[in-house]
C-alpha cells in the first residue's frame, strides 16, 4: 500500500468514526477510556518488547541520552500512562456544556454549546506516551484522531495504538476512532496537511523543522506545539535557596522536555545567587554557557554565543546572561522566547506583578518551576500539547480545549423582517 493510501485509509476511517463518536454519551466515552487504561496494563509486556526494539535502534543511531529518556517505556511509565487515561475519564465532560445562553427580543432562545471539533490529526516525535494522551483526550472530547509518530518510536507507537484501538472498539466505540498511520515517511505529513475534507485540525508536536513543514503545507487549521525556549529571570531580590531549588528543578528534573529552562537571566545585583546556582547545576552535571559577566562572577562557565540563547538544548546545558535591570531582562526574554513558558524569581511583589503582566507567553510564573507547565499538573488530566499559538487555544491543551461551539436556537415561529 502506498503512503497516500495508508494516510487516506486512516483519515477516512477517522472521519466515519468521528460522526458516531460525537453523538455517544459521556458515560460511554469515559467507560472506554477506563477500558483502554486497563488494556495498557494487561499488554505491558507486549508494549515494552516493542519499545525495546526502538531503544536498541535509537542507541545504534546515536540518539542523545535526553532523547532516549523521552523514548523509554517501562512498567512504571506504562502505569503512569494508564493512570493519565483514567484521570481524563474522570474529568467533567466538555461536550454539550452550555457556555452561554440568552433570549433575544423576538423570543428566540440561543445557547452557545461546546461540541467536538471532529477529526484531529496529531503529528509528533519521540515520546510514545503522546499516543495514549492524544487518543484519550480526543475520545474524551468526542473527537476521532489520526496519529502519526516519529520513526524513532514507530514500534512503540504501533503497539500502543493497536492496544488502545482494540480496547476502545471492545468497549463500544466505533472502529477508526483511534487511527495510527503505520509509516513515518515525510510524504505522510504533506498528505495529511492537504485533507481538509477528512481532517479538521492538525496538532504538530516536535522540532522547528516539523512545525515549518506542517504550517507551510497546511490546508487544514494548525494548532502549534512549538519549541520550548523556556526562560527564567532571577531578580536582585531573589531568595538564594529558593532560586537554587527552582532553577535546579527547571533544568535538571527532566531536561529533554519543552518546559525545561534553556535561558537564565540574572540581575547584576544577584552575583551571590548566580554563583550558588552555577555551583549547584555543575554538581548535577549541567554544562553552563555564559556571557562575559557570568564568567567573571562564577567559576566553570564556558563562553556562550548569540546562537546559544536561541537554542533549545533539551539536554543538561544552560545559557546564562547577566542583565542590568528588569527592563533589560524583559527585552531579552521577548527577543528569545517561543511563547511557551517564562518565570521570575523575586521577593519583590511589584517586580513580579510587572513581569507577569508584561511577559507574553502561554504560562508565566512567580517563584515556581517552569516544569509545572503541563496538562496533568494543571488538572487537565493530560495534554495533547502546549500551544504556543494565540488561536484557538493557548498553553496546555486538554479535553476542553479540543472542543469548539455551535449555536443552538429554539423558537416558536420567529422570522426575520
Amino acid at each position: 500500500m502506498s503512503v497516500r493510501d495508508e494516510v487516506m485509509k486512516a483519515a477516512q476511517s477517522a472521519r466515519d468514526a468521528g460522526r458516531r463518536l460525537a453523538n455517544m454519551s459521556a458515560e460511554e466515552r469515559a467507560g472506554a477510556l477506563r477500558a483502554m487504561a486497563q488494556a495498557l496494563r494487561d499488554s505491558a509486556a507486549r508494549i515494552m518488547d516493542a519499545n525495546a526494539r526502538d531503544m536498541k535502534a535509537g542507541e545504534e543511531a546515536g540518539l542523545s541520552a535526553a532523547m532516549l529518556d523521552r523514548l523509554f517505556l517501562d512498567e512504571e511509565r506504562i502505569e503512569e500512562i494508564a493512570v493519565a487515561l483514567e484521570e481524563i475519564a474522570d474529568l467533567p465532560d466538555p461536550v454539550g456544556h452550555v457556555l452561554k445562553e440568552w433570549t433575544i427580543d423576538n423570543g428566540l432562545h440561543i445557547q452557545r454549546v461546546a461540541v467536538p471539533i471532529g477529526v484531529i490529526a496529531i503529528i509528533y516525535e519521540s515520546r510514545p506516551n503522546v499516543t495514549a494522551d492524544a487518543a484519550g483526550l480526543c475520545i474524551k472530547s468526542g473527537n476521532a484522531c489520526v496519529l502519526r509518530g516519529g520513526s524513532e518510536a514507530i514500534n512503540s507507537n504501533l503497539a500502543l495504538a493497536e492496544v488502545l484501538s482494540e480496547a476502545a472498539v471492545a468497549a463500544g466505540l466505533p472502529a477508526g476512532c483511534v487511527s495510527m498511520i503505520p509509516v513515518t515517511d515525510r510524504e505522510a505529513v504533506q498528505i495529511m496537511c492537504r485533507l481538509p475534507e477528512h481532517i479538521d485540525l492538525i496538532v504538530p508536536r516536535g522540532g522547528k523543522d516539523l512545525i515549518r513543514a506542517v504550517t507551510e503545507n497546511a490546508q487544514v487549521p494548525v494548532l502549534k506545539h512549538y519549541r520550548g525556549m523556556t526562560q527564567i529571570y532571577v531578580d536582585e531580590h531573589a531568595d538564594l535557596d529558593l532560586a537554587v531549588n527552582i532553577v535546579h528543578n527547571s533544568k535538571v528534573q527532566r531536561p529533554g522536555v519543552c518546559n525545561a529552562v534553556e535561558n537564565l537571566f540574572v540581575h547584576r545585583g544577584a552575583a551571590r545567587v548566580l554563583r550558588a546556582i552555577v555551583a549547584d547545576l555543575r554538581e548535577a552535571g549541567v554544562e553552563i554557557r555564559g556571557c562575559a559577566r557570568t564568567r567573571e562572577m562564577a567559576e566553570g562557565v564556558n563562553p556562550a554565543t548569540d546562537e546559544d540563547f536561541d537554542t533549545e538544548y533539551l539536554d543538561l546545558i544552560l545559557s546564562i546572561m547577566v542583565v542590568d535591570s528588569l527592563d533589560d531582562a524583559l527585552e531579552r526574554i521577548a527577543r528569545h522566547t517561543s511563547g511557551l513558558t517564562e518565570a521570575i524569581i523575586t521577593e519583590d511583589e511589584a517586580v513580579a506583578e510587572r513581569f507577569l503582566r508584561e511577559v507574553d507567553s502561554a504560562a508565566v510564573y512567580h517563584n515556581a518551576s517552569t516544569r509545572l507547565t503541563d496538562g496533568g499538573v494543571f488538572g487537565l488530566g493530560a495534554e495533547i500539547g502546549v500551544s504556543t499559538d494565540k488561536l484557538h487555544a493557548r498553553g496546555p491543551v486538554g479535553a476542553a480545549e479540543l472542543t469548539i461551539y455551535k449555536y443552538v436556537c429554539r423558537g416558536d415561529g420567529q422570522i426575520r423582517t
